[in-house]
């Protein structure tokens, strides 16, 4: 599982010229899901996205999570977080999950994280569809989470 997280000062996702979803201040997450990854890994992505210290105090320093600051997060499922680019010029996605499986675990993923974040909203894109995402990344401070990372000793 990889996460792409972005401190932004507001952020939506429109499909079809409809805005699906939206937060304010907090946190864009782009969610890749590859083979392999299950609910197993939930409970440690998910504690590291919502208590990063990646906002900022009184002072200006990063001391405090999207949690300290009730912030939202808008959860956006990208495949391509996933891609292979070693070999020619075209990515190949063969890493990231098949479309239904991924369906399901990003549901669940998005209702684990409701349950585990309620100092704010959260909020998603839909899943499958041309999406644009519109945002205004804070610092910028973007920061990549992958669970083969979190792992590691």
């Amino acid at each position: 599982m990889r996460l792409v997280l972005q401190r932004v000062t507001r952020a939506s996702v429109v499909v079809d010229g409809r805005t699906v979803g939206a937060i304010d201040h907090g946190l864009l997450v782009l969610v890749g899901l590859g083979h392999g990854d299950d609910e197993r890994l939930f409970a440690k992505m998910i504690d590291k996205m919502l208590n990063l210290r990646i906002f900022a105090d009184d002072a200006g320093a990063m001391n405090r999570s999207v949690v300290d600051v009730a912030g939202g997060v808008l959860l956006v499922s990208q495949f391509t977080l996933h891609a292979d680019c070693r070999k020619g010029r075209r990515p190949s996605f063969t890493d990231a999950l098949p479309p239904e499986p991924a369906r399901a675990l990003f549901a669940r993923f998005v209702e684990a994280v409701r349950g585990a974040h309620a100092a704010g909203p959260v909020a998603t894109g839909e899943f499958g569809a041309h999406m644009r995402v519109e945002l205004v990344n804070d610092g910028p401070v973007t920061i990549l989470l992958d669970s083969a990372q979190l792992a590691a000793p």
